[in-house]
Order: structure tokens, then sequence, then C-alpha cells
């Protein structure tokens, strides 16, 4: 019941900012590690060798201390899982976007840069929304039924590792000069890690939302995405709102011409778009909840 409790705390709590603007946060901990890793490593020869020598050592300290932090026992594990899982926060986020861009597009804009990371400044109304409703679904999966689904296989260290593994792909796991060597081992564990996560996050949002599509043609659009993983939660996402995700836009200045998710859905997309999303959200949670709840049961008896 550790991990029903844990996913209860985190939706009833978040992240509070009174803890969080006392102490740093632990994924910030592990992102300070992986920064100075990179400013003092990711230079030639053998940057691949060094990226891989990086995520060994990541997998091994993070397993090793989620460990050790297990022996505290189940209501440290709880509060420790709770921190660890994102559902409320990734609420508020996409949330906050909701609001900005009632007050104005500019606002919109300024709200949804700091959850996406592709180029905001010129993005239009339905740009913004489609842009608040992906990072929703993407990190649903990451930030919910990922944790959750390795805390299941392997408890707290099985958290801890996942959590240093996706905070490693998110700041060196890009495809650029910078990092393509350096950050190729943890962009690669990171696809490995999200496999089975991110098509059971499609999967419970397909179930529980979408009353209309053939799986076939989800698993279609979801390999239309550049992304191995993301783009099934987004194509999900897509066919339970009857809207288009993905398709072009610009990162660093360069126009990419992405295809569209679930391309003949509604393009001209908004606030109300973006609540439906986030209803989505609560109820495949709601989903994901009651399923924890049962295997805990049947576990029990």
């Amino acid at each position: 019941m550790t991990l029903f409790f844990a996913l209860l705390l985190d939706a009833l709590m978040g992240e509070p900012r009174w803890l969080w603007s006392r102490m740093p946060h632990p994924a910030a901990l592990i992102g300070n590690i992986i920064a100075k890793a990179s400013n003092g490593f990711n230079h030639s020869p053998n940057q691949k060798i060094k990226g891989i020598i990086l995520v060994i050592g990541l997998v091994l300290c993070s397993g090793g201390l989620g460990f050790v932090l297990s022996q505290l026992g189940a209501l440290a594990e709880i509060i420790l899982a709770a921190i660890l899982l994102a559902q409320k926060s990734l609420v508020q986020h996409v949330q906050d976007v909701v609001q900005s861009l009632r007050m104005s597009l500019t606002a919109g804009r300024r709200s949804v840069a700091m959850i996406v990371g592709r180029d905001t400044a010129h993005m239009n109304a339905a740009q913004v929304a489609r842009g608040a409703i992906e990072s929703a679904a993407e990190n649903f999966s990451d930030g919910i039924v990922a944790p959750a689904f390795w805390f299941a296989i392997a408890g707290l260290p099985g958290l801890m590792i996942y959590k240093a593994i996706n905070t490693a792909d998110s700041m060196i796991g890009y495809k650029n000069a910078t990092y393509l060597d350096f950050g190729w081992a943890a962009a690669r564990l990171d696809d490995l890690a999200n496999w089975i996560p991110s098509r059971l996050s499609a999967l419970g949002i397909w179930v529980l939302t979408d009353r209309k599509t053939r799986w076939r043609m989800l698993a279609h659009d979801a390999k239309l995405h550049r992304s191995p993983n993301a783009g099934w939660p987004e194509a999900a996402m897509a066919h339970a709102l009857g809207i288009s995700l993905s398709g072009p836009r610009s990162y660093e200045g360069e126009k990419q011409d992405f295809p569209w998710v679930n391309s003949p859905g509604r393009k001209d997309i908004g606030p109300v778009d973006i609540e439906n999303a986030i209803r989505v959200l609560w109820i495949t949670w709601s989903g994901t909840l009651a399923l924890v709840a049962a295997f805990a049961l049947v576990c029990v008896l």
C-alpha cells in the first residue's frame, strides 16, 4: 500500500513551496551533480565513454541511496516516494498556462515557456495551448506513471534510479553538438526506462477517456512523433480531446516541420482544451490509483 498512499500524498500536497524554499529538492541535487559532471568532463576526447561512466555512477549511487532510505520504514518510503511523484505540481504548471493565456497572449507565452523547450516568443494562442497539452501528456508519463511503475518493480531504489536517469536525459540527452556523445547513454537509457510506462500511460488515457479511436490508429500516430516514447501519451491525449498535437514549431530560431499527431483533429485550440487535458490527467490518475489499490489488495489476500 506504500505506493497507494504516496500517490495520494503527492496529489494532496504537491511540492510545498515553504519546504523547497528552505532546502534543495532531491531532483535539484541530482541536477547539480549532473551539471558539475558535464562542466568537468564533457570535452574531448572520449566524451561518449565519460557519459557512460556518469550514467553508471548515477544509477549505482541513486540505487544505493534509495536502498538505505528504504530501511527507514514505510512512512519514510511514502513521504520520499510522494516527493518524487509529480501529479499535483504538473497540474498546477499546466493550469498556470490556462490562467495566463486568458489574461493575454504575452502572459501565456511566458507561462508555457516554463514547461516547454521550444521557442515561445512568437507563438499564437493555439501553439501555446498545444505546448501546454503536450507537456501535460508527456510529463504524466514521465512524472507519475513511470515513477510509480519503477517503484512497483523495484521499490524506492528503482524510483530513485529512474529519477536520476530521467533528470540526466532532460539535462544532457540532446542531439546537438554539445551533448550528442556525452549525453548518448543518458538518452538511450531514458528511452529504455520509459518504454513500458509511456505505453501504459497511453493505454490508461485511451481506456478511460476515449471511446472512438481504435488502438491501431493511436499506435500509428504515436510512431509519427520524433520521440520513441513521448508520442504515445501525446497521441492518446490528442485522440481523447479530438485535437492535433505536435506539428511545426521552432527550436533555437530554427523551424522544425514535424508531422501532426492526429492530423484530422482540431488545430485551433485554446484554454478550454488545456482544461480538458487537465481533466484527462485526473481521470487517468484516478484509474492508476485504483489499479494500484487493487494490486495491493490482491497481494494482501
